[in-house]
């Protein structure tokens, strides 16, 4: 058998040279992050413990740029966030047992938002190995069966040779569509041994596309040339595949209203007159949506949150584009296209034909107004006024992260992303502590706009460590931190079902003084003066926090 070589990396002979000469001093940690470069990336995550100091060391000898958070969990989400921003995989270096575990709610966050997160941990000594109760610092049974149940796929390494294939393997595996967190275990002993063998070179791991089958796009095309009523859901895979565009000239093409999901914010322009905007926990959109002939449903799986708490019911013929093949027709039968969604879309885009509905538009607008008036009749104007002073602040490129809190679950309905692929959250897990550290994460990836984090009391007090952060890497990121004493969102949900609270009332510091303890400037604010400050902060160098004392209330749910 004959192998064709032609379209194989050559090496020179300046690097044939250093091949057959590797450096010496070098150990397993160096193997690793020589893997990483030859994958391309330039940025690592993390944080350092006893038994992953084979690989902090390396890290010295090589050109990746090391960004280290004060806690595992907020390293997981920085990484997370560098991941949707840039599109790459971001490098996540953990350590054993305690510091591995405290990453896990940050990588079940980025299974949920399909972030390529490349965790890599280390291990106790390899005689500890295979479950025996040794007494090594750290020591778990099996470390792997606390991540298998999170991530896309796990890679385990026992031997110095095995550290590129594994590494490239999990690259290529956190970048297949769905993209999504892995994780390479590599014991101690393994990273610190000496190695002779060759500097890693350039590795190619590009990942495999997901197209969709010919025979599944005639159809749905078929459908959609021949509905009356189409209508178009879009989540965050039309976002992580970079399709907004496509999605665009899709529903323009066939005149379908869209909507887009929490996770899906940005994919379709805001003031579109196809656009439904994101008002999903809303009877009147689902109503809509139930009574469309036809309905596309692109990177999403409907789940609680996209179908009004499972209470969404189409009566039509649902079409359905995923690349996680376990979303499919998970909650509803569909025609089910297992696909990245930019190749279907694409597809889909030449194979329609063209459809005019002169009154899609207005029924959008007839929709719009049945929700408008129903929010305005809880008067609820502070909740908008402080919603509309951040949008007014914040420049249309600047990203914006926002965590588990009562303006996020508000920002998720009723606030205009502008661009896609700009406003993120912890939906697709719901921990808390996210917005923050996940800012920093998007700040490293891109240091020339200015980032924005929204969080309420409670959430902030998760992060409050990786102000440091911010400071000792003089990050451009504006905290904005909405004070109302408690667990807000918790504090409605328990008097709406018992009438009174438990645990949800919080003591908490001077938020002002203490960022400043840091040396991180910051301002107490008021709703009307809160699009000023935010203003001044974000267009200011470096890390700021900005905070508001209010008690912001939920606009009533539909779905009860």
């Amino acid at each position: 058998m004959s192998h064709d070589h032609d379209d194989r990396p050559q090496l020179t002979a300046a690097q044939a040279a250093a091949v057959l000469n590797p450096p010496t001093g070098r150990n397993g940690g160096d193997l690793v992050v020589e893997s990483l470069q030859g994958l391309g990336a330039t940025t690592v995550f993390g944080l350092p413990g006893q038994h992953a100091l084979g690989m902090f060391d390396a890290l010295r000898r090589s050109s990746l740029r090391y960004v280290g958070l004060r806690v595992e969990n907020n390293a997981g989400f920085a990484a997370d966030a560098y991941g949707r921003i840039t599109g790459e995989v971001a490098p996540l270096l953990l350590s054993t047992g305690p510091g591995a575990l405290t990453s896990l709610a940050a990588l079940q966050e980025a299974a949920a938002a399909s972030a390529p997160v490349l965790a890599i941990s280390s291990q106790i000594p390899t005689a500890g190995l295979g479950g025996g109760r040794h007494g090594y610092l750290h020591e778990l049974r099996d470390q792997q069966a606390s991540v298998r149940d999170i991530v896309k796929s796990v890679h385990t390494v026992r031997a110095a040779s095995q550290i590129p294939s594994a590494i490239a393997a999990a690259w290529e595996s956190a970048l297949t569509a769905p993209h999504g967190p892995v994780w390479v275990e590599i014991p101690q002993d393994v990273l610190l041994a000496e190695t002779t063998l060759p500097v890693v070179s350039a590795m190619d791991a590009t990942p495999r596309e997901l197209y969709p089958r010919p025979e599944l796009t005639i159809a749905a095309a078929h459908l959609l040339s021949n509905a009356e009523r189409p209508v178009i859901i879009a989540g965050g895979g039309v976002v992580r595949s970079d399709a907004s565009g496509k999605l665009r000239a899709l529903a323009e093409k066939i005149d379908a209203p869209v909507v887009t999901t929490f996770g899906g914010k940005g994919a379709f322009p805001w003031e579109h007159p196809l656009s439904l905007r994101s008002w999903l926990e809303d009877r009147h959109t689902t109503d809509f949506l139930e009574d469309a002939d036809v309905l596309l449903v692109v990177g999403s799986g409907l789940g609680e949150l996209s179908s009004n708490y499972h209470t969404f019911r189409p009566r039509g013929q649902v079409i359905q584009i995923e690349a996680d093949a376990g979303k499919l027709e998970s909650n509803h039968p569909a025609l089910g296209i297992h696909s990245d969604a930019r190749e279907a879309l694409a597809d889909l885009l030449e194979a329609v034909e063209r459809r005019e509905d002169a009154g899609a538009a207005d029924r959008v607008r007839t929709v719009l107004e049945k929700v408008r008036v129903r929010i305005e009749a809880q008067e609820l104007t502070l909740e908008q006024q402080v919603l509309a002073a951040v949008r007014e602040a914040l420049p249309d490129a600047a990203p914006s992260f926002w965590d588990m809190t009562i303006l996020a679950y508000w920002a998720w309905s009723a606030f205009d992303a502008r661009r896609p692929n700009t406003m993120h959250s912890a939906q697709g897990a719901g921990g808390l502590g996210y917005g923050f550290p996940a800012a920093i994460g998007a700040a490293a990836a891109d240091p020339t706009k200015p980032v924005l984090a929204v969080s309420g009391d409670g959430g902030a007090m998760y992060s409050i460590a990786e102000l440091a952060t911010a400071r000792q890497y003089d990050l451009p990121l504006t905290w904005l931190i909405v004070d109302d004493g408690g667990y807000g969102i918790l504090r409605e949900y328990m008097t709406g079902a018992f009438g009174e609270t438990t645990g949800t009332e919080l003591a908490r510091p001077d938020f002002v003084a203490l960022a400043e303890s840091f040396g991180v400037p910051a301002v107490r604010t008021s709703p009307e003066s809160l699009a000023a400050d935010l203003s001044k902060a974000l267009a200011t160098p470096g890390p700021s926090v900005v905070v508001l004392p209010a008690l912001l209330r939920m606009f009533e749910p539909t779905h009860l």
